[in-house]
């Protein structure tokens, strides 16, 4: 049976402190939770982990004891890219998180175990486990030729990041005193999220996926092989994550380089150890997609909208359209992004996305939709 125990947290003040008199509810606060959980990460499972929670809200709900009137949303982050990271972004208007909190949401995102700021399993401080390929970047510096792994199984599987997921969810439903959160998610955590969501849909409002990794003939269970090439985790380097940004461009203007300057200092910041491999690395735990098929989502009920960019290349429209046409909510509804990819969030038609995304939320509809297909943007 899983334990956890209270959340620790310190406040962290996103704007300038408060002046003696007035009323400054209307500013935003970040705070940082990490929640303990008893782990079933394969790695370090039956151990004490920490997950990490970060919160963005309006402090005139936190510092006055309120609910948020709009309700909990707590977003998922996907394959690599930490959650603060994915949906915090520290430049310009990319924040999705303070969108949704300045809308009356009290908004958090968590980072699975094996990532950001959650507990890492020690086997993650070795660049053995890096595929052979990825391996060769660290070559004599870190380590003095390519090596076997020392370890072949997985570092945290699907079961142990909707352990993770649940322990979280329980903690904000007790913090906020709500009956159900909704989600927000990105790429693998689509799967993430839609696992949890079809196991504990007593405890999901609505669901937002961006681009999420649906396969309709995906596997119901961990593969027996799940590494068979090695490596049970991913290091991203900063000309890694530019390739697979640019690769996805299909329009003038989609994306500032600012914006991914400002991504990829925040990514370094949330991995120090990998900062210090080569030239700096993001590292992540390699985790299958699974229980996430036409099974699955064909007895789901939670209202769902689904997002994709029309450029995206690793997660493509089609394959989103067929979780539209699978899934068995009469509320759903599917968005085509313009002039977008795999990270929407980070370019020009992000603000879009935002506000789809708190329709969805709070009125269960976007463009007065509850069911139907929808193409944004130009």
């Amino acid at each position: 049976m899983r334990r956890y125990f209270p959340m620790l947290y310190t406040l962290v003040l996103l704007m300038p402190v408060f002046p003696a008199f007035g009323d400054d509810g209307t500013r935003l606060l970040s705070v940082d939770h990490y929640v303990r959980v008893k782990s079933t990460a394969p790695a370090i499972a039956g151990q004490d982990a920490l997950i990490y929670v970060r919160e963005v809200v309006l402090a005139g709900t936190a510092l006055r004891g309120g609910l948020a009137p709009n309700g909990v949303v707590l977003f998922v982050h996907g394959a690599g890219t930490p959650a603060n990271v994915a949906f915090d972004t520290p430049y310009r208007t990319h924040s999705w998180m303070a969108y949704l909190a300045k809308a009356g949401f009290d908004v958090f995102a968590m980072d699975m175990t094996g990532y950001g700021r959650s507990t890492r399993p020690a086997a993650m401080n070795d660049p053995c486990n890096l595929l052979r390929d990825q391996q060769a970047q660290f070559v004599p510096q870190l380590i003095p030729a390519p090596c076997a792994p020392s370890r072949a199984a997985p570092i945290s599987t699907m079961e142990s990041d909707w352990n993770d997921i649940d322990a979280v969810v329980d903690h904000l439903r007790a913090l906020r005193r709500v009956d159900k959160v909704s989600l927000v998610a990105w790429s693998q955590g689509g799967s993430r999220t839609g696992g949890y969501t079809a196991r504990h849909p007593d405890k999901v409002a609505r669901v937002v996926a961006l681009a999420p990794g649906y396969l309709r003939a995906g596997p119901p269970a961990l593969p027996k092989q799940p590494f068979p090439n090695a490596g049970t985790m991913t290091a991203q380097s900063r000309a890694d994550f530019d390739a697979n940004w640019d690769r996805q461009v299909g329009c003038v203007g989609q994306y500032e380089p600012a914006t991914s300057d400002a991504v990829w200092a925040d990514m370094l910041a949330s991995d120090p150890v990998g900062a210090t491999w080569g030239s700096g690395v993001r590292r992540a735990s390699r985790v299958p997609s699974y229980g996430f098929n036409q099974a699955v989502v064909s007895k789901m009920t939670t209202p769902y909208l689904m997002v994709v960019g029309t450029h995206d290349k690793q997660v493509v429209p089609d394959r989103v359209r067929q979780l539209y046409v699978d899934i068995g909510s009469t509320e759903k509804v599917f968005i085509e992004l313009a002039c977008s990819s795999h990270n929407a969030m980070w370019e020009k038609n992000h603000l879009l996305l935002f506000r789809a995304s708190l329709e969805w939320l709070r009125d269960g509809r976007v463009n007065g939709m509850s069911q139907g297909e929808i193409k944004l943007g130009n």
